[in-house]
C-alpha cells in the first residue's frame, strides 16, 4: 500500500506540472487534494504502481485536458490490442474459418475460442454474417473487457478418450448392459 500511495503522490505531482492552470482549478486547497487522492488509492488499486505511472505518462502525453478518475481507469486497463486481442471482425472470421476440433486450432487470442464457443459453433457456421455477427459481438466484447480488466481466460480444453479402457468387463456384464439397452430402446 505505501507503495501505491507513493505512485499516486507522483502522479498528482506530474499533473500539477502538466496541467497547472487546470490542476489548481479543479484541486484549489489541501483538503480536496487529499480527499482527491484518498479516491484515487481507492480506485486504482488493483493496478501496480508502476501501470499506474506509465498510465499517467500516457495521459500527459495524448491529452491536453487534466484527465478525471474515469480516464485514468481507461489508462491503466489499456487497450484490448495492448493485451493481444484482434479486433471484433477479424475474431468473427477467425472464429468462422477455424476448422473442427476447435480447441485444437491455434487461436490469436483465447477469448477469440471462448467468443465462438458462447456464440455456438453450429450457428455461426450455418447463419449469415448479417445474423450471426452481432451474437458473436456481444460475446466478444464482454470477454475483451475481462481481459482488459485483468482476468485471464482458460485456454481451451482439449478432451481425448483415454488410450486404453481402465475397466473391461465380463461377458456376462456386456450382455447385461446389452439388454438393458435394447430393453430402453424398446428393441
Amino acid at each position: 500500500m505505501p507503495e501505491l500511495v507513493d505512485a499516486i503522490n507522483q502522479v498528482f505531482a506530474l499533473f500539477r506540472i502538466n496541467y497547472h492552470n487546470q490542476y489548481h482549478s479543479a484541486f484549489g486547497d489541501v483538503n480536496t487534494v487529499n480527499q482527491a487522492k484518498r479516491l484515487w488509492v481507492e480506485s486504482l488499486q488493483r493496478f501496480a504502481p508502476e501501470t499506474i505511472l506509465r498510465a499517467a505518462k500516457q495521459a500527459i502525453e495524448q491529452s491536453d485536458y487534466l484527465p478525471t478518475l474515469h480516464k485514468m481507469l481507461t489508462y491503466c486497463q489499456g487497450t484490448p490490442q495492448q493485451h493481444g486481442l484482434p479486433d471484433v471482425h477479424s475474431a468473427y472470421m477467425e472464429a468462422c474459418r477455424a476448422p473442427s476440433p476447435k480447441a485444437e486450432q491455434k487461436w490469436s487470442h483465447a477469448a477469440v475460442y471462448h467468443a465462438g464457443r458462447e456464440s455456438d459453433w453450429f450457428f455461426l457456421a450455418n447463419n449469415p454474417e448479417r445474423i450471426t455477427f452481432p451474437v458473436f459481438r456481444e460475446h466478444y466484447k464482454r470477454l475483451c473487457d475481462q481481459v482488459v480488466a485483468g482476468e485471464s481466460l482458460p485456454e481451451p480444453e482439449v478432451k481425448r478418450l483415454p488410450e486404453q479402457s481402465s475397466t473391461t468387463l465380463s461377458k456376462e456384464e456386456n450382455l447385461e448392459r446389452l439388454n438393458k439397452l435394447r430393453e430402453e430402446m424398446g428393441l
